[in-house]
């Protein structure tokens, strides 16, 4: 606001100044005025910008319409008396390194070790190959997990997945025990209610949380999931 007035002041005395003096200084004031206005749009320009990233990191996406019973046509082999844990990614998304971070966080804690496969989408039309970016590589190096290529999504449909990072958790009957996402926030790794609960569900059984997340459809626990969608990009 100061340099506002004091702008609007310098222009109107110098104006119908035609002295060489004073022409200098209306033209140093011009300078000083024109800076701070582009300092002014700049720093609008950043504080936006912020507000918009912060919005989008914090935004979740769509959650799993997961069944309640783990699907019969499922190519995804299950172990008896084992648990089964799924993670559906898009190989191209950047969230996916940080759900994979979470991911091999909550194993190296889990007492129990589930069956374990991240999923990623390949769309009908992409070379072979296309789903086997850096972010396949790490999970394929992941103890116990299994990376396997999903055809045109055709188990994330039968899992009712929509957002990369998607995680589904069934127990050894293949009853559905969590579906969420185990990260804070948008390709953001840390300590997080999805990741906790889902290795307190591994090693005792029940949920760390009980009251504290929203129940899911079928009466397991969920929590939002945050990444890209899975179809359309």
């Amino acid at each position: 606001m100061r340099w506002s007035v004091h702008c609007t002041l310098s222009l109107i005395l110098a104006s119908g100044i035609d002295t060489p003096a004073r022409t200098g200084a209306w033209s140093r004031n011009g300078r000083r005025c024109l800076w701070a206005a582009i300092m002014a749009v700049w720093l609008f320009s950043a504080v936006a910008g912020l507000s918009v990233l912060s919005r989008f990191d914090n935004a979740p996406g769509i959650g799993a319409n997961a069944p309640a019973r783990w699907p019969a046509d499922s190519v995804l082999a299950r172990t008896p008396g084992q648990p089964t844990l799924v993670l559906l990614a898009h190989p191209q998304c950047s969230c996916t390194g940080a759900s994979l971070d979470e991911l091999g966080e909550a194993l190296a804690r889990a007492r129990t070790r589930p069956k374990t496969y991240v999923l990623f989408l390949k769309p009908e039309g992409f070379s072979t190959g296309w789903e086997q970016t850096d972010s396949w590589r790490i999970a394929a190096a992941l103890p116990g997990v299994t990376a396997v290529r999903d055809d045109s999504g055709r188990e994330a449909i039968r899992f009712g997945a929509a957002t990369s990072g998607q995680t589904l958790l069934y127990d050894a009957d293949g009853t559905l025990l969590f579906s969420g996402g185990i990260t804070a926030a948008r390709g953001h790794a840390g300590d997080n209610a999805g990741r906790s609960e889902l290795v307190s569900l591994l090693n005792r059984g029940q949920s760390a949380r009980a009251g504290t997340l929203n129940p899911g459809q079928s009466g397991h626990d969920a929590t939002s999931v945050f990444g890209c969608p899975l179809f359309g990009i």
